[in-house]
């Protein structure tokens, strides 16, 4: 593999490598990698396994979710995603004849109100496309098999406990964009599956795991307690009992017991602040470069709801897929790496969203670092301790000990 020349050539000696160069080179590979074209019939008989008289439906968030009345939402040309639901998905099931394909029945569109906020709770108002007012507890959760909700922010949490509550199957495809489609939803997920299965074996019942990062020529460190827990994988099959696929997917994850230290992090607005970390919380955040009114409104949302600076994942990227400008493919890059704080409880933490002080505030957030999304920060090392052996999984967004467990068996 390509990617595989690049890592072996990779030393210690050039962890200093300027971060330009490495993003040259990350972004020739990805350039290599060919796909198929999306196809809608394929993707849901890879990931559900559907059933024959299986019911699906389709959820989208508007920002006044009445405009899903005729399709009204389409005159708006800010509404890409929604835009990408209603022409690879809704008219995928029903002009294109996947329904049939696949020997589905239903294929219905309904929107929800936007909630603001990645992973917050789910309203129960919902919309259909001929104007109806209707609950998504009531009419639409009890009732299909099969949910696909593509919208705005992530709803993976609120939706796979509603999941297990009702017996429902689903999947989250927030921000899908064009190159998602091409690309991260155009990959077989049995395979998609089978490395991440390979890499989560390598790295489960860790000890610990640290990861230096370098910005403006001084290094801080992240340290993670992971007290030998069993990794975890985000693969794309969901084909058993009620559960909800994060897609795409492509990602091994922990939910850390513990962490101290300090990481930079880049805010929307381009600010980047250092969180220092101390039983397992961000307490304090400070100005790198950029806003001080930005750091100041994190630093006071961290004192008035001290659980949102929780540290409740530690994810690593799995996949060869190119860059979409979008967290949910990007995080799942191999080479990259995303912590989260906040809400924990869809991954089997303990933070739950009644543990906030503000129910606005239960968010889950992953904080992704890439050459694309923080090309001012270098992720020079992280390393992961098993049974008193450290291994180097990545150095400077390229994958190490990583590529080794994947290439096992090759």
């Amino acid at each position: 593999m390509a990617n595989a020349r690049v890592a072996e050539k990779v030393s210690a000696s050039k962890q200093k490598e300027p971060l330009q160069k490495i993003m040259s080179s990350t972004a020739a590979i990805y350039s290599e990698k060919t796909f198929p074209p999306f196809n809608l019939a394929r993707l849901l008989r890879t990931v559900f396994q559907p059933k024959s008289g299986e019911r699906v439906c389709i959820l989208i968030d508007l920002d006044d979710p009445r405009e899903i009345t005729d399709f009204a939402f389409l005159k708006n040309p800010e509404n890409t995603i929604q835009r990408n639901a209603y022409e690879h998905f809704y008219q995928g099931l029903l002009r294109d004849g996947v329904l049939r394909e696949l020997q589905l029945e239903g294929g219905e569109m309904f929107a929800f109100k936007k909630t603001g906020g990645s992973n917050l709770d789910l309203p129960d108002e919902a919309f259909s496309t001929d104007g109806r007012e209707l609950s998504l507890s009531r009419d639409i959760y009890p009732n299909y098999n099969l949910i696909l909700c593509i919208s705005t922010f992530s709803a993976t949490a609120p939706l796979t406990a509603f999941a297990k509550k009702f017996g429902f199957r689903g999947a989250t495809l927030h921000g899908l964009n064009d190159i998602i489609l091409r690309t991260g939803l155009a990959v077989d997920y049995n395979e998609v599956s089978r490395c991440a299965e390979k890499l989560r074996l390598g790295l489960t019942r860790a000890d610990w795991a640290e990861i230096d990062f370098e910005i403006d020529g001084k290094k801080h460190t992240l340290r993670l307690e992971l007290d030998k827990q069993e990794a975890q994988k985000s693969h794309g099959l969901c084909r058993g009992g009620p559960d909800v696929a994060n897609l795409p997917a492509g990602e091994i994850y922990f939910v850390p017991t513990g962490a101290e230290g300090e990481f930079p992090m880049k805010y929307e607005d381009g600010t980047i602040g250092l969180m220092r970390v101390s039983n397992g919380r961000v307490r304090r955040a400070d100005l790198i470069r950029g806003e001080q009114a930005t750091i100041n409104a994190h630093q006071r949302k961290l004192e008035s709801d001290p659980v949102t600076g929780e540290l409740g994942e530690l994810g690593f990227g799995t996949q060869e897929l190119p860059p979409s400008g979008k967290d949910i493919q990007d995080e799942k890059i191999l080479g990259t790496i995303h912590v989260a704080t906040g809400r924990s409880d869809h991954l089997g933490g303990h933070l739950t969203p009644e543990k906030f002080a503000d129910a606005k505030n239960a968010t889950h957030d992953d904080i992704l670092f890439s050459p694309t999304k923080t090309p001012e920060i270098n992720v020079s090392q992280v390393r992961l301790c098993r049974d008193g052996e450290t291994k180097i999984l990545i150095e400077n967004y390229r994958p190490k000990f990583m590529r080794e467990l994947l290439l096992q068996g090759e």
